[in-house]
């Protein structure tokens, strides 16, 4: 089994398991901490000389120095998890290999699907940005005003994996955050929206990077490549204008 196999099996998986505990009337927290314990076990016994970053497990020295690290997120919207009904909570398995993502899974158990870099969707053709995935608890003060100025509206969502498949399916055209994550919240998502051929950079362009000695990540953009020219210029001016007033 190749890498990208392994990280859908496994993301598929410990979805199957979390959906079992909350059933059972698990929360987050359990959810986190039996999902976590169920792949590092996993990828010690079939990738023993790798390394691995999990949200749920201290932060391993050896991954500094190391070629191939999984990045992962045992459970991605772990608020949603909690609240009877909600589908947009996560298992993200990412693999990052000598300064880039090799490949990446998101396994969103409550919709039943399993979004890979290794069978990417083919999104739908868009020529304008009409709605917005942001957090639900902290959008960007900035992306009001981007938001008007494109005739959008901005939707509120749980996990980052849930968003970036809502880009996928055309719920939404674009995804915004801002106001920090971990590599673990972006990395798995961020490969799937690269396979498939979206735009996904830091809001200002630059490019994402991943196994760093600081895993924070300050913002994350997703969004068709034809239109991220135009979505990245209104963020830079609107960014500016809100960090003059203080709003960010």
């Amino acid at each position: 089994m190749d890498d990208a196999q392994l990280a859908e099996e496994l993301a598929e998986r410990a979805g199957a398991l979390l959906l079992e505990l909350r059933a059972g009337g698990a929360d987050g927290k359990t959810g986190d901490k039996e999902s976590d314990r169920f792949l590092l076990a996993e990828l010690a016994a079939r990738r023993p000389g790798d390394a691995v970053l999990s949200e749920e497990s201290p932060d391993p020295a050896a991954r500094h120095t190391a070629e191939r690290v999984w990045i992962v997120d045992p459970l991605d919207g772990t608020r949603e998890f909690g609240e009877a009904g909600r589908p947009d909570w996560a298992v993200h398995v990412a693999l990052w290999v000598s300064g880039e993502l090799a490949c990446g899974a998101v396994a969103l158990p409550a919709i039943g699907a399993l979004r890979s870099s290794r069978t990417p969707v083919a999104p739908p053709a868009r020529d304008a940005v009409r709605r917005i995935a942001v957090s639900r608890t902290r959008p960007p003060a900035w992306a009001y005003p981007v938001a008007e100025e494109l005739g959008a509206e901005l939707v509120g969502m749980g996990s980052a994996g849930a968003k970036v498949d809502a880009v996928l399916r055309g719920e939404v055209d674009a995804y915004f955050h801002d106001g920090g994550q971990y590599e673990w919240d972006s990395a798995a998502p961020v490969a799937v929206a690269h396979a498939a051929g979206l735009h996904a950079s830091h809001v200002d362009g630059l490019p994402l990077r991943y196994n760093q000695p600081d895993p924070w990540s300050p913002d994350l953009l997703v969004c068709d490549a034809g239109v991220a020219g135009r979505v990245i210029g209104l963020i830079g001016r609107h960014r500016e204008t809100t960090e003059r007033a203080g709003t960010r």
